[in-house]
């Protein structure tokens, strides 16, 4: 159920966007059997939609049959309660939808813990008394996997209380993963974040470049938990990408804050590699929705690398120049973008078109990230200055008395080590 209300600016309209959610709900293993949308001036703040329109679907209900009804929007838990006595059936909405596709792919504890929260945090305001004990777990039905809900008013206490638990299990994911980055730091490798609108081919990239075996399946939200791979680029020199959650419209703002110790991943990355499907009809309206999202978590000013991909399922015959083979301009949506972006590369992840020319633009876009740095390393730090061979480069190097004096370019993450580093990079005198 879809509603345009008058004024909306939403990036999608209310048709694009009810396909997108029975893709959700196909993805939820949810046979959808009809769509409606109803045209507002304004929500109403009782059921969402209009009473004419609940007693039009009460009617439809008669007509085909559904058990369940599902809305494109965020519902309060007073619409919710409202249209469940209304319709007599279970109603869910986009977010409890996206959290129950979450718990459906969350294969680690980390997952479970993030989607843990972020359910709960969204069921904690909408608890009603039809709901089983807080110690039974939902099992079956769509918007009913993980954490069971509570009948008791009282159980509010208990649900806030085992919500502490999580958040205070999951600051030490978060902990965890920010010792992993500083360890990867000390290795000497940059960090390249797959980003991008959900089954935009992200996983099927991450595996092109390093065999990760990730799991691919043409379904929203296939994959749910980062993985982070070495590649090496062309120069040899070793970097890592890391494949991070698909990203999409109207995203729940319980899964950012959860999700927070995962987007971290995104958030500390020195490149952003947007992955964007180039033969999706919405491809612009995507592209969008994903910059907004990188935004909200801090990571908008990032530098990015847009990577079109799925080349091979586009038309030659209507998107190429016959002469060039070049992208022609009425293919606007790719003509736009490669105005917008300075860095686009074609790709086919799952054919390996363009990888190479992918790995390239990432280590020239590595290189123009760094800066000049001249410094006299003491020889008692001579692991910075293999750091240095290995992710910077020498222009000049020299012997000294007090050390070796380099002139050259480092990554900006490595300029910490030269003034605030370990033990034995204490000493460095920048110059």
């Amino acid at each position: 159920m879809g509603t345009q209300v008058w004024g909306d600016q939403s990036l999608f309209s209310a048709e694009d966007s009810l396909d997108e959610l029975e893709q959700l709900a196909g993805t939820a293993g949810v046979q959808v059997v009809g769509r409606n949308i109803q045209h507002l001036n304004a929500i109403n703040p009782a059921t969402y939609i209009g009473s004419g329109k609940v007693e039009e679907l009460r009617l439809l209900r008669q007509e085909l049959g559904f058990n369940l009804l599902i809305f494109d929007d965020e519902l309060s838990s007073a619409q919710l309660r409202n249209l469940e006595r209304a319709m007599g059936i279970k109603i869910l909405d986009r977010t409890a939808l996206i959290l129950d596709i979450f718990a459906m792919h969350a294969r680690t504890k980390e997952g479970a813990l993030q989607v843990a929260l972020a359910q709960y945090t969204y069921r904690l305001p909408r608890l009603t008394r039809q709901w089983t004990h807080l110690s039974r777990q939902g099992v079956g039905g769509v918007g009913l996997r993980g954490p069971g809900e509570t009948q008791l008013e009282s159980d509010r206490r208990e649900i806030s209380r085992y919500m502490v638990r999580l958040q205070n299990e999951l600051e030490q994911v978060r902990r965890q993963r920010g010792l992993q980055r500083r360890r990867r730091r000390r290795q000497g490798m940059s960090v390249v974040a797959i980003v991008g609108y959900t089954n935009a081919g992200k996983s099927t990239l991450i595996n092109r470049l390093a065999d990760a075996q990730v799991l691919v399946e043409d379904k929203l939200f296939a994959t749910l938990d980062p993985t982070t791979r070495r590649v090496a680029l062309p120069s040899g020199k070793a970097v890592l990408f890391t494949d991070t959650v698909g990203f999409i419209q109207k995203l729940p703002t319980q899964l950012v804050a959860a999700f927070r110790a995962t987007l971290e991943e995104v958030q500390e990355a020195d490149l952003l590699v947007n992955v964007a499907d180039i033969s999706d009809p919405h491809l612009l309206k995507k592209v969008e929705a994903v910059e907004e999202v990188l935004k909200e978590i801090g990571a908008g000013d990032k530098p990015v690398i847009m990577a079109l991909n799925k080349v091979d399922l586009i038309d030659p015959d209507t998107d190429l120049h016959p002469d060039t083979g070049r992208f022609a301009l009425r293919h606007s949506a790719v003509d736009e973008l490669l105005q917008t972006y300075n860095h686009t590369v074609t790709i086919s992840a799952e054919q390996g078109v363009g990888i190479e020319e992918l790995l390239g633009m990432v280590e020239r876009v590595l290189i123009d990230q760094m800066v000049e740095v001249e410094a006299t390393i003491p020889y008692r730090a001579g692991e910075l200055l293999d750091l240095w061979h290995r992710q910077g480069i020498v222009d000049e190097e020299t012997y000294t008395p007090s050390g070796t004096k380099v002139r050259g370019k480092l990554p900006k993450w490595m300029l910490g080590m030269l003034t605030n580093g370990e033990e034995k990079e204490e000493a460095v005198d920048q110059t």
